[in-house]
């Protein structure tokens, strides 16, 4: 990806966190490792989802009553 100006941000950042991250991630630069890390937020954040529906709606697959229905002849 091209970095264009507007793309260019400063920030401070913790250089401990991001050689672990880089450790973790298996990436090789900064740039590389806080973009893994978003793609990571962003994919736990859609796991936490799914767990949250799966709580919400009594786990997946057939219920006890489709087992059942489903096993008669």
């Amino acid at each position: 990806m091209a970095i264009s100006k507007s793309n260019k941000t400063s920030l401070v950042i913790d250089r401990v966190k991001v050689a672990e991250a880089k450790k973790i991630l298996g990436t090789r630069t900064l740039a590389a490792t806080v973009d893994a890390a978003l793609d990571e937020v962003i994919s736990l954040a859609a796991r936490r989802r799914i767990m949250e529906r799966i709580v919400r709606d009594g786990g997946i697959g057939p219920s006890p009553e489709e087992l059942r229905r489903l096993r008669e002849p």
